[in-house]
């Protein structure tokens, strides 16, 4: 009875104290589909990610009812490090649901147009606002509503201790007429309070670093009842920075005092290196802290081994064609291409024999083999040919007509009379289409989809069933699949070249198909485009099927990898390619417009659908391009 009446009591503080306006929320996931576009398009550095931050302690003054329900601590602002940008998970800042939309909006804008990301807070935040408002006059009406109604929820000076109400009016100050203020603000003793965050502000940028975590913290009563900010499943990101590892030279004497042991914001060697240890109490741990501080002791454990992929023997593992063709790799932080630095490596499946179609793909295999025989180019009928199999009478009457009225000219003078074509010539029309696809194969392909079968199953079956309905259009085209371990070892294999026929001797190599290692994409989107571009045909379309982002052990993660397989798929354009990109990765609308822009990409929501979507979605760009 107790705990049903403490959860009464709570859930009635809480909605009372909130100071938000949960009506009018605006959430991150609902300004998704414009948000990365309007980022981009106002000059936001395209190669940053979209993604919910975390909150942190401000150390303003809070209202009495905040303090009994213990809410009103944390807020979640504005921020951005190499690769992401951090923005509110939702906004309920404003009473009117138009507003929280143009905030966002305006938050975008102003990342983009950060101009000082290392000065201090007023300065950097000043430079920013004016920057964003003369390069886009027309938000000056937007920004002063802002404003007007951020000034509106802000405490008034005149309640507020001497230092805090000096902060509070340069803020003022600086917020109504950006750049007037060239002083910092005051800093306050520990017995005194900070500055109210400002939410149309840039949080201070001096934690550059961050750590994935899932935030959970306590907001509102209506987070508490299921709403979709409290069920948030993505990815977010923590400040954090690195620190040295604290010099303990006692050390059987605790590094804090006893009467301490249970602050969570004191030191606490945690000796964690590995990854896969588990621990249910460090989520709630980490949700007390505003920084996760890192420190490497140099010691390695003796209780567990961690080995990377390696490669298999040489007696076991595919043919090898060629080796030793080098690629450049762009490095995003230097800004330069370097020169032969990924390593190719041509295989052939050593034990692939012969196979027939598997029966279950047989009827489907069939359908398609139908339907895209009305692809197929046709003989045509060509009139007026200079050579032919037959005479075409209607251009022999029409040229000995014009021959004749010019030999009855009354002038006398012969006119001359080109030379025509006279002949009917059936020829066999082609769509001059050749058609590239680059199947990833890496370890992440060996999970598996609704518990009914492997990615790596699945894309198998798409390949077959894509080559049985390419065969009946009778289009050129190749089949290539890539894994990677490191720069110096980039698989690439061959399933099918643009010069070998589609058969049983195809059939079996995909058979052989396997998962493993890590993916590359640079280096084996430049081999398959150097392989595409020797082709002669008028159209060329490099498909490629994935199931996640570029990742490598060495630095080839993150944005480096996004940002080498954007400059190589530029490339490929340059080349006159048509790159396009089939996913299955749910969070690939992260990264993918900046790759392949917003129509040279699908994102297929249920893997199993991939072996009847990938025909047709082929149909559809070769008459699309």
């Amino acid at each position: 009875m107790e705990e049903y009446i403490g959860g009464l009591w709570d859930k009635l503080i809480t909605r009372v104290a909130y100071q938000g306006y949960p009506e009018a929320r605006v959430e991150l996931a609902q300004m998704k589909n414009i948000a990365a576009t309007f980022f981009r398009a106002l000059g936001g550095d395209p190669g940053l990610n979209l993604q919910s931050g975390s909150a942190s302690t401000h150390g303003a003054r809070r209202r009495w009812l905040e303090r009994i329900a213990g809410i009103g601590e944390k807020v979640e602002l504005t921020w951005a490090d190499d690769s992401t940008l951090h923005l509110p998970a939702y906004i309920d800042y404003f009473p009117e649901r138009e507003l929280n939309r143009e905030l966002y909006l305006w938050l975008l804008a102003l990342v983009a147009h950060d101009v000082q990301p290392t000065a201090p807070y007023l300065q950097r935040n000043q430079a920013a606002t004016l920057a964003l408002l003369n390069a886009f006059p027309s938000l000056q009406e937007r920004y002063a509503r802002l404003v007007q109604a951020s000034l509106l929820r802000r405490t008034d000076p005149s309640q507020l201790k001497k230092h805090e109400a000096q902060n509070e009016l340069l803020i003022r100050q600086a917020l109504k007429n950006p750049g007037s203020v060239h002083t910092e603000l005051i800093k306050t003793s520990r017995k005194e309070f900070a500055f109210t965050p400002v939410i149309l502000w840039l949080q201070s940028a001096n934690k550059s670093n961050a750590v994935s975590n899932k935030a959970a913290n306590k907001t509102t009563p209506e987070q508490a009842q299921g709403s979709a900010a409290q069920n948030d499943t993505e990815q977010r990101k923590r400040m954090a920075e690195r620190t040295d590892m604290p010099d303990n030279p006692s050390p059987f004497m605790l590094l804090f005092r006893a009467e301490s042991l249970f602050s969570w914001a004191e030191y606490v060697k945690v000796n964690r290196p590995l990854d896969e240890d588990d621990n249910p109490d460090a989520q709630r741990a980490a949700n007390d802290f505003d920084v996760l501080s890192v420190a490497n002791d140099g010691k390695s454990t003796a209780s567990r081994v961690r080995f990377d992929l390696d490669l298999p023997a040489e007696a076991d593992d595919d043919l090898l064609l060629a080796d030793g063709i080098l690629y450049p790799e762009w490095h995003y932080k230097k800004q330069q291409l370097i020169d032969k630095h990924a390593c190719i490596q041509m295989l052939l499946a050593r034990d692939a024999e012969p196979q027939s179609l598997p029966a279950h793909l047989r009827p489907t295999a069939k359908r398609l083999r139908q339907q895209f025989q009305s692809l197929a180019p046709e003989r045509q009928r060509l009139r007026s040919q200079m050579r032919g199999d037959d005479i075409d009478i209607d251009a022999c009457v029409r040229f000995n007509a014009e021959r004749c009225g010019a030999n009855s000219a009354t002038n006398h003078h012969r006119l001359a009379v080109a030379s025509p074509g006279l002949y009917l010539d059936n020829r066999q029309q082609s769509r001059d289409m050749a058609c590239l696809l680059l199947a990833d194969l890496s370890m992440s392909t060996d999970t598996w989809v609704n518990n009914q079968a492997r990615v790596i199953d699945v894309i198998r079956d798409s390949l077959y069933l894509l080559c049985e309905a390419l065969a009946a259009t009778r289009d050129r085209f190749a089949l290539y699949g890539f894994s990677s371990v490191r720069r110096d070892n980039v698989r690439f294999h061959l399933l099918k070249g643009f010069d070998e026929p589609y058969g049983d001797q195809i059939r079996g190599r995909l058979a052989e198909i396997k998962p493993g290692f890590y993916t590359r994409m640079g280096a084996a989107i430049r081999h398959a485009s150097a392989i595409l571009q020797q082709q002669k045909n008028a159209r060329r379309l490099l498909f490629i099927l994935t199931d996640g982002k570029p990742n490598d052990l060495d630095q080839y993660e993150g944005r480096y990898g996004i940002e080498d397989t954007c400059v190589a798929i530029h490339a490929a354009r340059q080349m006159g390619l048509i790159p396009f990109c089939v996913t299955i990765d749910e969070k690939a609308e992260d990264y993918l417009p900046h790759l392949f822009g917003a129509k040279g990409y699908i994102v297929v929501k249920d893997a199993t659908e991939l072996p009847q979507l990938l025909p047709r979605l082929y149909a559809q760009l070769t008459n699309q391009y």
